[in-house]
């Protein structure tokens, strides 16, 4: 019996007892590393695009430079994800190995006990990681001529919990029955395990994403749901009957239906609840997760951190919480 790849040596690369035995100044040159891979982590200035810096620390001894071309000063993380951080660089890689080592998501509160920072704190940083995330499905198109991709929905959110006597139960499949809350995520894979993954009100409303999102030429599977009907003048299309076979000649949606497996298992193990305005984070995590799951955890690690020190300060959640706040 083959090994699963999980328990291999090769999925365990990076272990976070490694971490906490780096010093202040490992964790820096490694985000050093990871910010300005083209100069070996040599600083490279954010505002100028200078490569001439030195070093000038902050009277606390928190890391900063300052650029002998236009004087302004910068730190590793200035104009990214982590801007304006209050936790030592230590504690980034730690919540960066600890998020990539989940294999299912990973939890704001189990998150906050095992950093020690509010449920706050770790409910922002670990959007922000969904969001660097996100970035490498902006605009992706997946498929090709001849090439096999597969779609599929699933609805979250909006559980209506059922009267407790009988008589007073209502069929909760009605739409009046309802809290409107309810929205579907829909899955477009390629069998090379690329995805991408939207949010609607439901799996009709989605035929304009599909239609952008996969290559002319595709060869698209999907179930015998009336939604995709109109896809089939767009696309050679493969459909299969789930009450008679979940494969059959060639025609099956188990990539897609393996996505939501894992969101699902997210969802009920870890967050309890995806829906809501934060769904799309959500369904975006499960995707990178499963399309990166054949890769290391350090490998893992690597890449969200590189992703995070390239994106910008969070449209988001840059002053998330001081919003809320009254003046």
């Amino acid at each position: 019996m083959s090994q699963h790849f999980l328990l291999s040596r090769a999925a365990k690369t990076l272990s976070l007892a490694s971490i906490f035995r780096m010093s202040d100044a490992d964790a820096e040159t490694m985000f050093c590393r990871v910010r300005w891979p083209e100069t070996d982590g040599k600083p490279v200035c954010p505002h100028c695009g200078g490569v001439d810096a030195y070093d000038c620390r902050r009277p606390s001894g928190a890391p900063r430079f300052r650029c002998r071309a236009c004087a302004k000063d910068f730190s590793v993380t200035s104009g990214t994800l982590f801007a304006s951080h209050k936790l030592p660089l230590r504690v980034y890689l730690a919540a960066i190995a600890i998020f990539a080592n989940e294999v299912k998501g990973k939890s704001a509160l189990a998150m906050s006990r095992d950093l020690g920072t509010s449920y706050k704190a770790a409910f922002v940083l670990l959007h922000k990681l969904r969001e660097a995330m996100a970035e490498e499905m902006k605009g992706r198109v997946v498929g090709g001529a001849g090439e096999e991709v597969e779609i599929d929905g699933g609805y979250f959110g909006g559980y209506v919990k059922p009267a407790n006597m009988r008589e007073n139960r209502r069929d909760r499949r009605l739409a009046v029955n309802q809290t409107g809350k309810r929205q579907c995520v829909v899955i477009v894979r390629a069998r090379d395990g690329r995805s991408v993954p939207a949010v609607f009100r439901a799996e009709g409303h989605a035929l304009d994403f599909i239609r952008a999102r996969i290559a002319k030429g595709s060869i698209v599977h999907a179930d015998e749901a009336g939604s995709w009907d109109a896809l089939h003048k767009n696309f050679e299309m493969r459909r299969i009957n789930h009450e008679e076979a979940y494969s059959e000649d060639g025609a099956c949606t188990n990539d897609a239906e393996s996505y939501f497996s894992r969101l699902r298992r997210a969802e009920i193990g870890h967050h309890h609840s995806v829906a809501g305005q934060y769904l799309l984070r959500y369904a975006q995590e499960s995707s990178w997760r499963e399309d990166h799951r054949r890769m290391s955890n350090g490998e893992q690690a690597s890449r969200i951190a590189g992703l995070a020190m390239k994106k910008k300060a969070s449209p988001d959640f840059t002053g998330y919480w001081q919003r809320h706040v009254a003046a």
